[in-house]
């Protein structure tokens, strides 16, 4: 957007940056499930914390709606953010469309570590990762993945079992989702 609009003689710096952003996901992105860590090294190698090891948790949920914005956007990597919603719609129907859980070890495995969300420290079947999964639908080419939009379509905004509700990060996640798939999530131009 920068290089379009910015109009301030850094715009070959902004095109740039997108590419650089663009291939750090092809590092970044697990091979297999398409899952990327919370906290990553430039060099795409997960990044632990002092206070977490590296992982697919909730920060992580933004990477498929990003990728699926970009793809809708400008579709400058086409071929590769087809094959990663691909693995990564593949991946989370491997571990059951209506109950993958919301935290996973990059490899698809269940993490030892649980990031705490509202006061039980637990996995969830959560509104938001079910929003971010459905976008991926924009790029993946398999006629199947209509299966994630219509379990956002179907997605009831409610407290989960444990009574934890989070209307503030699961919710906009889920109005992120709906707004891109509805088309309603564009560019809006400066006029002049």
């Amino acid at each position: 957007m920068w290089a379009l609009y910015a109009k301030d003689g850094h715009e070959q710096f902004y095109k740039e940056c997108a590419d650089v952003s663009r291939n750090f996901l092809h590092k970044a992105c697990h091979p297999v499930t398409g899952l990327n860590s919370d906290y990553t090294e430039f060099n795409g190698e997960p990044h632990p914390t002092p206070w977490m090891p590296p992982g697919f948790r909730y920060d992580s949920w933004r990477v498929p709606m990003n990728i699926a914005m970009d793809y809708t956007w400008y579709g400058k990597d086409k071929e590769w953010q087809e094959d990663y919603a691909k693995r990564f719609q593949n991946f989370l129907r491997s571990k059951g469309l209506d109950t993958y859980e919301d935290q996973f070890n990059l490899d698809g495995s269940t993490p030892e570590f649980i990031l705490q969300a509202g006061p039980v420290k637990k996995l969830r079947h959560s509104i938001g990762l079910v929003g971010t999964a459905a976008t991926a639908s924009l790029v993946n080419k398999d006629k199947a993945s209509i299966d994630f939009v219509h379990a956002v379509w179907n997605a009831k905004l409610e407290p989960y079992e444990d009574g934890y509700f989070d209307p503030y990060y699961d919710g906009l996640m889920y109005l992120f989702s709906l707004m891109h798939l509805s088309g309603n999530y564009q560019i809006i131009a400066p006029k002049g």
